[in-house]
């Protein structure tokens, strides 16, 4: 989370015209932009000025106040919050609904016949950008965020659940359970998903991370309120205090599912993707 924030801090300090105001366009609010861009080069013209009164500011519980918006910016990140947590929980419950509802019926086939007519399509759209994928979706009028999230988890998480599961029903017992007319539901009810309850939830944390890092251009694209547009809208607009906190935010994120998610691939020997 600190290299996180000095890097954001580093990368928006450094970047071109960082004190410059789109104000000064403007003949009738140019005088009072210059003289507040002056004042702010003055008290924050190093790196290290800016990292102390930042940093500072969040040990001390204070997010600072938006550049851009003039308000701060707990009040601007509160209601996104809660449109971005939305978003993420459906577009990754989606995605492993599809996933599954495919995964599941091809791996109990005692050959990999349909394998081959989903590895294609699962190949092109993996191979496709999100923002390619979105800006699509948008310009066909078909599906939304929730869809281009959901898509985006399903074939990820398709080939890697399909390749579990295919490997578990080779297992010597599971072979045995079908040769004595055990049904194909009541063993994996009974024994198939219990049994690889630790690696599907790997799997789900890490569906999680790959939601949250496709969220920026999926909300800017379909115009959603919330984290990912804010973020953007605050690198465009050199909103600094905004930035770092959206940025430190989905670090924290980010990290605690990955800490959540490697004792268990390390226990399990689960590929990530």
């Amino acid at each position: 989370m600190v290299l996180a924030a000095l890097g954001t801090i580093a990368l928006m300090r450094y970047a071109p015209g960082y004190f410059t105001d789109a104000r000064e366009m403007d003949a009738q609010y140019a005088g009072s932009a210059r003289t507040e861009l002056q004042l702010e080069q003055a008290q924050h013209g190093t790196f290290a000025q800016l990292t102390r009164e930042l940093l500072g500011g969040w040990m001390h519980r204070d997010l600072g106040r938006s550049r851009h918006f003039d308000v701060p910016v707990t009040e601007l990140m509160t209601p996104r919050l809660r449109v971005t947590g939305k978003l993420l929980f459906c577009g990754v419950a989606g995605g492993w609904l599809l996933a599954l509802t495919l995964a599941l019926p091809l791996s109990a086939r005692r050959t990999a016949s349909g394998e081959g007519a989903i590895a294609a399509p699962t190949a092109l759209l993996l191979a496709m950008p999100v923002g390619a994928l979105a800006t699509g979706c948008l310009l066909a009028d078909f599906g939304g965020p929730v869809l281009v999230l959901s898509t985006l988890i399903a074939v990820r998480d398709f080939k890697l659940i399909y390749r579990l599961l295919r490997q578990t029903w080779r297992s010597p017992h599971f072979l045995y359970a079908r040769a004595l007319g055990v049904s194909t539901p009541r063993i994996m009810r009974v024994h198939l998903l219990p049994r690889l309850t630790n690696e599907l939830v790997a799997l789900a944390t890490m569906s999680f991370v790959l939601a949250l890092s496709a969220i920026v251009p999926v909300e800017v694209i379909f115009d959603v309120p919330g984290l990912g547009q804010l973020a953007w809208s605050a690198a465009m607009n050199r909103d600094m205090p905004v930035l770092l906190a959206v940025t430190l935010l989905m670090a924290a994120c980010i990290g605690v599912a990955t800490m959540l998610a490697e004792p268990i691939q390390r226990a399990e020997a689960i590929p990530c993707a």
